[in-house]
C-alpha cells in the first residue's frame, strides 16, 4: 500500500531504518496531495515536500486525483488550477460542496488578484503562483497544517475497500469483522 502512494525514491535515513521505524515515521508525517499536469512539476513539487518531511502522493489531473483521494485521507492538497478537463478551481468548489475539508494550496501561473479572489472564493485555503520559491510553499503548507486541528489515529488509517490499513501499528484488518 506504501509504494501505491509513495511514488519517490526513498532517502538513505529511509533505507537505513527497519521497517516499523519507516512506517511510524510515515504515519506521522503530513500527508500531501500533489496534483499538476505538468510531470515535470509535480515531480519537483513532490520531490522537494519529501526532503522537507512531508509524506507525498501525486496525481496528474482532477480525476486521477479523487480516486487516490479515496484511498487515505491527506492533510492537504496542493493543486494546479489550469488542468485538462476539471481545473483546479472546479474541484475546490466540488469538494466544498461534498463537506470536504481538506486544506487545498491552489499553485498556478495565474497571478491577477482577480484570480486569486476567485482561487480562494472557490473554497482554497492559500493561492500561490508560479513561479516560487519553494521554501514558501514548504511554509505556507506548515502555517495551512498549524491552523487544521490533528487527524486522531483512525483517521491516519488507510482504507481500501473493506480491508484497513493501519499505518501506525503497521496492521492490516478485515473492517467487516468490527
Amino acid at each position: 500500500i506504501k509504494d501505491i502512494l509513495y511514488k519517490g525514491r526513498q532517502t538513505d535515513t529511509d533505507l537505513n531504518m527497519n521497517s516499523k521505524a519507516r512506517m511510524q515515521k510515515f504515519g506521522e508525517m503530513p500527508h500531501i496531495l500533489v496534483v499538476d499536469d505538468d510531470e515535470r512539476i509535480r515531480d519537483l513539487v513532490a520531490r522537494y515536500l519529501r526532503e522537507n518531511e512531508f509524506f507525498v502522493s501525486t496525481a496528474e489531473d482532477a480525476r486521477q486525483a479523487k480516486e487516490i483521494l479515496n484511498l487515505a485521507q491527506y492533510d492537504a492538497i496542493v493543486l494546479d488550477v489550469m488542468m485538462p478537463g476539471q481545473d483546479g478551481m472546479e474541484m475546490t468548489q466540488q469538494l466544498r460542496q461534498e463537506n470536504d475539508d481538506v486544506p487545498v494550496l491552489l499553485l498556478t501561473a495565474m497571478g491577477e488578484m482577480d484570480d486569486k479572489i476567485h482561487g480562494l472564493m472557490s473554497g482554497a485555503d492559500d493561492y500561490l503562483t508560479k513561479p516560487f520559491d519553494p521554501r514558501e510553499l514548504v511554509l505556507r503548507l506548515q502555517a495551512i497544517l498549524r491552523r487544521r486541528p490533528q487527524a486522531n489515529e483512525e483517521e491516519r488509517n488507510l482504507k481500501i475497500g473493506n480491508w484497513v490499513f493501519d499505518m501506525i501499528h503497521n496492521e492490516l484488518i478485515d473492517d467487516e469483522t468490527d
